[in-house]
């Protein structure tokens, strides 16, 4: 059965009646598995939105590119490329810039998604790379901030390793913000995992919050013992002069063989 890519609004209308699943991808073979999935979200970067192939490999995905307010500039900047990447197929912005920002893209009809929680772009300003929202000062202060990008326009935002009860909470009393759970807990609209996380591609330490479906780096490193294997074989074969043997190459007609011989003076 075709799905249809949903909208903003059939997003909106989904809230507190269904979770949502969410992947980060980072090519077009991972896009196309998150739409044979029947993944419902995705994020992914400026360059797969922009690749001509990207739309027919996820056709019902509904996609949120962008970039991080320190690589996106100013708000003009962030404007400009989202328009690029709208046009190009996909349906949302991220962007971890200032409300300010988020309040001139969307009064341009740009569909935003913030960010709150643990912000690697700002992780500084709440100690590092951290959980977020463990006091009743800081929860409090995260429930003021998603009013707040609901107040300025944006349609949802990503929440980051926060405590459950607290997104819980925060996304019971908003009304048409959708929080995306990445690490923090059921009580969300959608729950967003890297596919690298899920891939077990990672060869250091794992988030806390990413679950390993599958282990990618053994089969990388299997694969590569094989290449390895396989150029190894192709050196000796030539070097016995076994390679190239007599079905690789093309041969000539014996007649035209011997006239271009004796055009050569042979």
């Amino acid at each position: 059965m075709t799905r249809t890519r949903p909208t903003v609004a059939d997003l909106r209308a989904w809230k507190g009646k269904r979770q949502l699943t969410m992947l980060r991808v980072f090519s077009i073979d991972e896009a196309a598995a998150a739409e044979e999935a029947g993944i419902d979200v995705v994020s992914v970067p400026p360059e797969l939105i922009l690749h001509p192939d990207y739309r027919k490999a996820a056709p019902s995905l509904f996609s949120m590119s962008g970039l991080d307010h320190l690589s996106a500039g100013s708000r003009e900047d962030y404007l400009r490329l989202s328009c690029k990447l709208l046009s190009a197929g996909a349906d949302a912005m991220y962007c971890s810039a200032g409300l300010d920002t988020v309040r001139f893209l969307a009064s341009e009809y740009i569909p935003v998604v913030g960010h709150v929680g643990l912000v690697p772009s700002r992780a500084t300003w709440t100690g590092g790379f951290k959980a977020v929202g463990k006091t009743a000062d800081q929860a409090l202060a995260l429930y003021s901030e998603c009013q707040a990008y609901e107040v300025a326009g944006a349609f949802a935002v990503e929440i980051e390793v926060v405590p459950e009860e607290v997104a819980t909470e925060i996304s019971r009393r908003m009304d048409r913000l959708l929080l995306w759970s990445m690490g923090s807990g059921a009580g969300c609209d959608v729950q967003y995992l890297f596919a690298m996380d899920i891939l077990g591609e990672h060869r250091g330490k794992m988030p806390r919050h990413s679950k390993v479906y599958r282990n990618f780096a053994a089969e990388y490193d299997r694969l590569q013992r094989e290449r390895v294997a396989a150029f190894n074989e192709f050196r000796q074969d030539v070097e016995r002069g076994s390679f190239p043997e007599d079905r690789y190459i093309q041969r000539m007609d014996r007649a035209e063989l011997e006239r271009f011989l004796s055009g050569l003076g042979a």
